[in-house]
């Protein structure tokens, strides 16, 4: 009973993931956007995906939370004509949003503290109307079906039929190699079903198991994937992974947070045996201008990307290597 309904699960995902793909001649325009143009390039898209990366891991969000933020980004972008200088308040309204559909109430980041955690230059009243308006445009109820959906569901029907060796199939690897493919953008192209699946026929190709290959096989002939299609994806998932297994991106030192702080606090934090309480910075002490009574179109951040903190994703070998660089450094 469960192959069963987890099958018609997948088949009814399956029917709906072309509802969430972010649209092909937006993501073109990015790719092909140039450095200096004023437009959003797939550098800084991805830079702001590794930062949004580290902000999930730091504040202990579930991948769920990530990947879903990743979609409405991608959808968002490719659907409107962004200024760099807003990429920031965008991507953090998209965690915000995320958050709200896979999060506990009580787990959820206050909006103030996303900000202050991002070191970023707006206001909680601009990431509350960026909000709106990624919520408006995306039509956003509820959650997306992403590739992680299928990947959690390819992993349960590969548990159901699966003889042995069940326990060397990890579900968190596999979602760490999905974060790691989501950093790129070119992996935004791919359809869910077919990047889920390449996935999971990667790593069980290095597991060496042909039981399990002999399912990923059947699921593949269930949704009607074609040969090629899959295996160009299982090709940029190869080497996708390669890279993040490299030599450059390894493991960094267990070492704990890094903060970045004012010269007036690291004297009074080592002057006191306790740390002091440090008063609020009000809302207003940003630009006037860039405050919710300038319009829609003063919105606008910093063009640093985080890299004061590494959340728990630093101890594996497929965390963001620009802030992988910066950690080590520190």
């Amino acid at each position: 009973m469960d192959a069963v309904r987890l099958m018609k699960e997948l088949r009814v995902n399956y029917e709906q993931e072309a509802n969430f793909l972010p649209r092909e001649t937006g993501l073109n325009l990015i790719v092909s956007a140039q450095q200096s143009g004023g437009q959003i390039t797939a550098r800084s898209r991805d830079v702001t995906v590794e930062d949004l990366w580290s902000l999930t891991s730091f504040f202990g969000y579930s991948t769920q939370s990530f990947v879903q933020a990743v979609s409405l980004l991608d959808r968002f972008l490719a659907m409107m004509r962004v200024q760099p200088k807003h990429l920031s308040c965008v991507s953090l309204s998209c965690l915000h949003l995320a958050a709200r559909v896979t999060e506990a109430e009580c787990d959820q980041t206050p909006a103030d503290e996303l900000i202050r955690i991002g070191q970023c230059r707006f206001t909680v009243s601009d990431l509350s109307r960026m909000e709106k308006i990624v919520a408006e445009k995306l039509r956003f109820k509820s959650k997306a079906v992403t590739a992680l959906t299928f990947l959690q569901l390819y992993h349960q029907i590969t548990l159901t039929h699966a003889t042995y060796r069940k326990e060397t199939l990890s579900l968190e690897k596999l979602e760490a190699q999905l974060k790691a493919c989501l950093c790129r953008i070119s992996f935004s192209e791919a359809k869910p079903s077919v990047l889920a699946l390449a996935l999971l026929r990667q790593e069980m190709k290095s597991i060496q198991s042909d039981d399990m290959l002999e399912i990923a096989f059947h699921i593949q002939r269930h949704l009607k994937i074609p040969d090629a299609e899959l295996q160009r994806w299982s090709e940029r998932v190869a080497r996708c992974l390669s890279d993040y297994a490299s030599p450059k991106c390894s493991k960094p030192n267990h070492r704990k947070l890094q903060w970045i702080v004012s010269r007036r606090t690291a004297q009074n934090l080592h002057s006191h045996r306790s740390v002091p309480e440090l008063p609020t910075i009000p809302e207003g002490c940003w630009d006037e201008s860039e405050s919710e009574d300038s319009g829609e179109d003063v919105m606008s951040s910093g063009d640093e990307s985080l890299c004061s903190s590494l959340g728990s994703d630093a101890e594996g070998p497929f965390f963001p290597l620009h802030l992988r660089r910066q950690y080590l450094a520190a």
